[in-house]
Parts: C-alpha cells; sequence; structure tokens
C-alpha cells in the first residue's frame, strides 16, 4: 500500500510520538509498503507559543491538498491534532476519503496543568477532531476506557515496542560516575512530566535526569543535587538506562511512556504512579512498582530482579505494533 502521515510532530522533535512513527514507518517499508510524510518541513512554520523549539505548520491547507491529490494514497492516517492534522482532517472530510487517527497526547490534562484551558473544553475539541475517523487508535486499554467515558467512538487497538538490540543490559556500566543505587528519569523536561514529584523525594544515591526541555534551567535551579545529562542518543542513552537501578516515571498524563519499555528492556524495574500508562505496562507483572507514594514505590522497585524486567519487555515488539498499525488502516476511497 502507499500510506499517507500526516503528523506536526517530526525530527527534530524528540518525544516518544515521532519515536514511534519514525520506527513503525522503518517497519511499514520492511513489509513492502510506501511510506509518505506530510509534516512541519513542507509547509512555513512559527514556534509554538509553548515549546518555542516546535514548529507549528502556518495555514498547511494548500500544502495537505497538493500532498494527497499527488500521491493518491491507499490509506490516510493523521498523527496529531494540530494544524497539519485539521488541514488532513478538513481535506478528507470535504473529499470523502476515510482516514484513522490516533490518540497520543492527553492534551485535556496537559493544558490543565498549565491553567491554559478546562478538561471539559479540550475534549469537547478532540471528539470533534476524531469523531470523522474510521478507527481513532489508542495505545493502553486504560486510554480506551478513559476515552469511551468521554465520549469518542470507534476506538481500536494500537501497541508500542521497543528495541532489545539497542537497549541492553550488557552494556551496564558496574563502576559508574554516581553513587548508587541510581535513580533515574529519561523524557521531556516540561511541567506536564510533573518532574518535582520524582526530584523532591528523599532518596539514597543519585538522582540523574536525561531530556531537556522547558523547565529545565529552574530545575537544575531548584534541585542542584541532580545529575541533569542533556540529551543521550543512541547507545550512549543506552548505556545510562542500563547503568541505573531504578527508572523512575513521575508523569500522571501519558497515554503510554515508551521510556518505561526502554527502561524493562535495559533490565530496570520501574517506579510510578498508579496511571495510564504505568498501570498497563507494568501492573502486577513483578517488573516494577506502582504506588501514590512515590518513594515507596522507588524503594520498592530497588529490589525486584533485573531479569525479570528484560523478559517482561520482550513481550513488546516493534513488527508487532506496525503489523496491528496496518490493521487498523482504513482504505481512503
Amino acid at each position: 500500500m502507499k500510506i499517507l502521515l500526516a503528523s506536526d510532530a517530526w525530527p527534530p522533535q524528540v518525544n516518544g510520538v515521532v519515536r514511534t512513527m519514525l520506527t513503525v514507518m522503518r517497519e511499514l517499508e520492511a513489509l513492502g509498503h510506501t511510506v509518505v510524510t506530510l509534516t512541519p518541513h513542507q509547509c512555513f512554520t512559527v514556534p509554538c507559543p509553548f515549546y518555542p523549539e516546535i514548529r507549528l505548520a502556518l495555514n498547511p491547507g494548500g500544502a495537505v491538498a497538493r500532498m494527497i491529490e499527488e500521491t493518491k494514497p491507499d490509506a490516510i492516517h493523521i498523527v496529531t491534532e494540530g494544524p497539519i492534522g485539521i488541514a488532513a482532517r478538513r481535506w478528507c472530510v470535504k473529499h470523502g476519503l476515510h482516514f484513522t487517527t490516533a490518540y497520543h497526547t492527553r492534551f485535556p490534562e496537559y493544558l490543565a496543568v498549565r491553567y491554559i484551558a478546562p478538561q471539559r473544553f479540550t475534549y469537547a475539541l478532540l471528539r470533534w477532531f476524531h469523531a470523522p475517523a474510521a478507527r481513532v487508535m489508542v495505545a493502553t486499554e486504560s486510554v480506551r476506557r478513559e476515552l469511551t467515558k468521554h465520549g469518542f467512538k470507534n476506538l481500536a487497538p494500537w501497541g508500542r515496542g521497543v528495541d532489545p538490540a539497542l537497549f541492553d543490559p550488557g552494556l551496564r556500566d558496574e563502576a559508574p560516575e554516581f553513587p548508587r543505587p541510581i535513580f533515574l528519569y529519561v523524557g521531556r523536561i516540561a511541567s506536564e512530566k510533573n518532574l518535582p514529584a520524582f526530584l523532591s523525594l528523599d532518596l539514597p544515591g543519585s538522582k540523574v535526569v536525561v531530556g531537556e526541555g522547558p523547565a529545565l534551567p529552574a530545575l537544575k535551579a531548584r534541585f542542584p543535587d541532580v545529575h541533569f545529562l542533556g540529551k543521550r542518543e543512541n547507545k550512549g542513552l543506552a548505556k545510562v538506562y542500563a547503568s541505573a537501578d531504578v527508572f523512575v516515571f513521575p508523569s500522571r498524563t501519558d497515554t503510554f511512556g515508551l521510556v518505561m519499555l526502554e527502561a524493562l528492556a535495559s533490565g530496570v524495574p520501574v517506579a510510578a504512579f498508579p496511571v495510564p500508562g504505568p498501570l498497563d505496562v507494568i501492573d502486577q507483572s513483578g517488573v516494577g512498582a506502582l504506588d501514590e507514594d512515590l518513594r515507596r514505590a522507588a524503594l520498592k522497585a530497588l529490589e525486584l530482579p533485573r531479569e525479570r524486567c528484560r523478559e517482561h519487555a520482550l513481550r513488546f515488539s516493534w513488527s508487532a505494533c506496525a503489523r496491528q498499525f496496518l490493521d487498523q488502516l482504513a482504505p481512503a476511497r
């Protein structure tokens, strides 16, 4: 098939949406499909008001129309609810084309954290956006139940995966530069990630943070004893994962949390709140600890066997993720 992906999230952005789509695209191409991308790179862009490093397409309707008309895709998948996603939705509805969407980001919770908009208002906008989709793909059962309560229809499962060849317990540094135990966070440094809930904990050893984002300067100033390593990629990131003792995931607003799978594949147990994402990835598997007391969860996770974490992560493959994505697509015409 020729599959068109319309996404406002694309490199150089670094987040779970981008990593998911790039990996799935490679898997689809390996299966013999052609993937065409419609991204901000094909449009005039402006900085996002809350994340200036993220570029948003300005008036992308013309670029969207040209791309769809020229490529004549067999299937159209709208990845995000941003300007490109809205323009692609509008064009498909106007011309009677079927399309699928995905719910990657809990915008109602994100915007509520920033006091920008009440959740009921944002959920109403998202219901409008996703309503015409043949299927709305969701990463977890918890998110599906949540969206069902908010009136979403045509919800379909679409899991996630991890690369076990990259994230490998064998990369562990037994003599790291920081005192053990090492409690690690990897991800975006932003207010909706709830990082102070982790960084303010009274824990033994060291707290290590990998990532970039708008909250980084303030958190560095507020928590001078925390080791902020900035951006790490590929083997450098994998080594940091494998050398940690517990991965702490303080977010309450993620739909999944790919970083948890990466940590588990590296042999690192997870500590998190019992919320969507951690409940689906960890739950009663014995590879992490979920507790409203995050300190208690972190100390309990410290006692869990590392080999069990790796075994659990291997259940999540990118090839299965890509095949499930294919199963959920709808013919455009």
